[in-house]
């Protein structure tokens, strides 16, 4: 059967988000409403009609609520086939009434288990029992039954019944259910994932990794590549997937990566500069410039003065509000940006970029400076998965050891800690330069270190010799002195690297005679 009217419906809801208006249009279009608890007394008090549950059972809820929709009048309500003869011959006998339409949204298990303070009863109290069955028992009759899940769907829903004249359509039915499997997966997995953990182990014996996709994107890495976005759940955590697209063209698969590089950096620039504004430029990943100033135009032109033949095609991220004077600068130029991310664009500083590149993808992400990083990273290799905990440690030089050399500082530092952690955001093998707040150099994803010295050194070219203060971060430890000396004698005046080699003393040797700051972080940041 295609299109099935829909006379009888019930609701029972915890999120009660748009909940009137979408039962009194159903109410208008002549549905009969039952209803359970709260939500039975949200309708009447709205001026519905509504026939509680325990009405339709003949059963009183019970057990705090546990106890509702578990019988055999509801179940066979929705389970019941009505092109089935011997189906009809026994709702007939027992007095079944069919429901064409079910409205359900679990109660709020995920929401309660984030809370710090959330203890273990009542966090099962949330965990919902009626409502995943009936989703299940709907979803598996959506041949003729309509099963609705979340209040995003009402309008679609609505609009569809009224298509067809007060009936559902099969493409709707089958829609709805593939979302109502999804969601009780989703919430089932939510439940077994907290109820499965141990102490501070944060890995669960069985990996659930849960998406929803947001869209199909135009391609991956490579046109011949196919690739989608997801969006995982998890409140307060970096929401790249979900950020706002103020102008410009659609994400591709490169954009997004590279997008997420940038937030991840400046959201950590943001974090130990809380005062003031930061800035990077990525390309495929990698900062080739970055910085911290007072205001956001000059954290803005410093970090694109750090490689501005690199930046071309790249992705800029800023830790505050973009207005005009900054786009204005942004846009100064022959500059030519992908995407530009930001927490917030005044209205006209959109209209100023989108002016000057109408592809140019304008990406909102609010609470830069704020936001957490995912709790792990999730990568495929043939037949499995590698799964580690985010690298998400802020750099912190009260507990860096001073090694070799003069003591520094405050303003060498700032500036310490500025380029480690632009560092740590960049491909191993990975050497960073720079200094007077801001990235000049970058030498990234090399098979040695030394390697690594040399490319930095050539891409800070001119740029290093101005600086007051010349640092260079190493995300590993050097293996051997000949980095080093190679550091020393481009002018590097301050060296930060996590120590832990056999051969430390012939770089704290070589510090001590060359007059460098060697300070000693005890913290690797490789990234592969």
């Amino acid at each position: 059967m295609d299109r099935i009217p829909i006379t009888r419906a019930l609701l029972s809801v915890s999120d009660k988000t748009d909940l009137i208006p979408f039962a009194r249009s159903l109410s208008n279009m002549g549905v009969e409403l039952i209803s359970t608890g709260g939500t039975a007394r949200v309708l009447s008090e709205a001026g519905l009609d509504v026939t509680p549950v325990q009405d339709v059972t003949g059963f009183p809820e019970m057990l705090d609520g546990r106890v509702k929709t578990l019988h055999p009048l509801v179940h066979g309500a929705l389970l019941g086939r009505p092109d089935l003869e011997e189906h009809v011959q026994s709702m007939d006998e027992h007095g079944i009434v069919p429901i064409q339409l079910v409205c359900i949204n679990l109660y709020p298990f995920e929401q309660t288990i984030r809370r710090e303070d959330v203890t273990d009863d009542e966090a099962i109290e949330q965990i919902d029992i009626g409502g995943p069955s009936m989703i299940r028992s709907a979803a598996k009759n959506h041949a003729f039954v309509s099963i609705v899940t979340a209040p995003q769907q009402y309008d679609e829903v609505i609009d569809d019944i009224r298509r067809n004249e007060g009936a559902s359509s099969t493409q709707m039915r089958r829609k709805l259910a593939s979302a109502a499997f999804t969601r009780t997966a989703t919430y089932d997995t939510a439940i077994s994932d907290w109820m499965s953990r141990e102490g501070d182990d944060p890995f669960p014996p069985v990996l659930h990794v849960t998406g929803r996709r947001s869209r199909i994107l135009r391609y991956g890495e490579n046109p011949h590549q196919r690739s989608a976005l997801y969006a995982t759940p998890g409140e307060g955590a970096v929401q790249l997937a979900s950020a706002r697209l103020r102008s410009g063209k659609p994400l591709s698969y490169n954009n997004l990566n590279d997008a997420a590089g940038a937030l991840a950096l400046v959201n950590d620039l943001a974090i130990v500069a809380p005062d003031q504004c930061a800035a990077t430029v990525v390309k495929h990943t990698n900062a080739c410039g970055a910085s911290v100033a007072d205001g956001a135009v000059d954290a803005f032109l410093a970090a694109w003065e750090g490689d501005p033949r690199a930046g071309f095609g790249g992705i800029v991220a800023v830790s505050s509000r973009i207005d005009a004077e900054l786009a204005a600068t942004i846009s100064d130029g022959s500059r030519f940006l992908e995407v530009i991310i930001a927490p917030a664009f005044d209205e006209d500083a959109i209209e100023i970029l989108a002016e000057r590149w109408k592809n140019a993808r304008l990406l909102e992400v609010p609470g830069i400076g704020s936001l957490q990083p995912q709790t792990a990273t999730i990568r495929s290799i043939p037949g499995g998965l590698l799964v580690q905990e985010q690298d998400s440690l802020i750099a912190d030089p009260t507990k860096w050891s001073h090694a070799a050399g003069p003591a520094p500082d405050d303003a060498m530092l700032e500036d310490a800690r500025l380029i480690w952690i632009v560092c740590k955001h960049l491909s191993s093998n990975a050497i960073a330069i720079g200094g007077d707040g801001r990235l000049v150099g970058a030498g990234t994803g090399q098979v040695d270190r030394i390697g690594a010295c040399a490319l930095a050194i050539e891409r800070a070219g001119d740029d290093l010799l101005p600086l007051t203060r010349k640092v260079a971060a190493s995300d590993a430890f050097f293996p051997f002195a000949d980095g080093p000396t190679l550091l020393a004698d481009a002018g590097i005046q301050c060296i930060v690297q996590p120590g832990g080699s056999k051969r430390d003393d012939e770089t704290i040797e070589l510090c001590n005679e060359r007059d460098i700051t060697l300070l000693l972080t005890g913290v690797r940041h490789f990234r592969h």
